[in-house]
């Protein structure tokens, strides 16, 4: 089985956001897989997607804290400054973690472990609708 489709999440502000209902509402075919993969792509540059804690909010603001470290608004080395003093940043952390997710699916379900959770990272302060691809494979 092949399924793919498009699924526009509401906007979000920066920061860390769990999205994975949105994400298992997408598919709903996914209970019928015996064994496959779900690979999930963000359509965005300044934004991006990660499996982490799902149940601490902590480690969602500190994931924040630590990627605005890495990449400061408004450092004198940017030259792409047109978008605002977010823009740029917000390409270094979506280049970091990435603009996919490759997820196994075992017996109906996505393989995660037990904290493990889809999110979604905001990156810019006002980065509005965020479309995904969710590309379903499997038996």
């Amino acid at each position: 089985m092949w399924v793919q489709r498009q699924l526009q999440l509401a906007p979000r502000p920066r920061g860390f956001h769990l999205i994975t209902r949105d994400v298992l509402a997408g598919v709903p075919e996914l209970t019928e897989v015996r064994t496959g993969l779900l690979h999930v792509f963000i359509l965005h540059t300044s934004a991006s997607l990660t499996i982490n804690e799902s149940a601490s909010p902590d480690v969602r603001v500190d994931l924040e804290t630590s990627l605005d470290r890495l990449a400061p608004e408004d450092h004198p080395s940017y030259t792409h400054t047109d978008e605002g003093s977010d823009d740029m940043p917000a390409h270094v952390k979506a280049s970091l973690l990435g603009p996919s997710l490759t997820i196994p699916v075992s017996g109906g379900r996505l393989v995660l472990g037990t904290w493990q959770g889809i999110q979604l990272a905001e990156h810019r302060d006002h980065g509005g609708p965020r479309s995904l691809v969710l590309t379903l494979h499997g038996e």
